[in-house]
């Protein structure tokens, strides 16, 4: 996201006020995402539901099901509105995973994660013998930002063969897995729902 908003910068600075637009589009459009994504958190919390994360990813199931059903009508001239999903669809993913892991996980921040990389690091070097809790928490907090950064290597791939390969449809898989993990703790609130009725 950080990407878009210096292109915004870029774009107002050459005069390019349509370009700078669209990049507007894509940035409230993950704003609104995350801002729904904490809308379902909080009142699955204030009813107690086991699906308060599952909300959102349902919804993010739903939309990546859309997007690869009619993938051919975002082509073209269309492409602000794939961007526009696309980016609400990010805001939802990015939102409940910060929310799920009190802040230490952002999925769509990867510069963010190298910095934090580099962080633990310079931790690392610093270390005195003394100060092994610590040391081991970095340890763990690097396994965890590398694995994240190559699961992002690993799916960049994936997804770009496969779009290749399959076009929009590839990402049906996907919202299938996606909407079988919400699923469960849906139906896990709704067998409550039917024990207190």
């Amino acid at each position: 996201m950080s990407g878009i908003v210096s292109s915004v910068a870029d774009n107002v600075a050459i005069g390019s006020i349509s370009l700078a637009a669209n990049g507007c589009v894509a940035v409230a459009s993950f704003l609104t995402g995350a801002f729904c994504t904490t809308l379902f958190i909080r009142w699955g919390k204030r009813k107690h539901l086991h699906s308060q994360y599952a909300l959102p990813l349902l919804v993010e199931a739903v939309l990546l099901l859309i997007f690869g059903i009619t993938g051919k009508a975002f082509s073209g001239e269309r492409f602000l509105r794939a961007v526009a999903l696309l980016c609400f669809t990010m805001g939802l993913q990015n939102a409940m995973i910060t929310k799920l892991s009190n802040a230490v996980i952002r999925t769509t921040h990867l510069t963010g994660m190298i910095t934090d990389i580099g962080i633990s690091l310079g931790r690392l070097v610093l270390a005195t013998p003394d100060n092994l809790v610590s040391t081991s928490q970095e340890f763990s907090q690097l396994r965890l930002l590398t694995s994240l950064i190559f699961a992002f290597f690993i799916g960049g791939v994936t997804g770009a063969n496969g779009f290749t390969r399959v076009g929009f449809l590839f990402t049906i898989p996907l919202s299938m897995m996606l909407l079988a993990m919400a699923m469960l703790p849906i139906f896990d609130d709704l067998k409550t729902l039917d024990a207190h009725v």
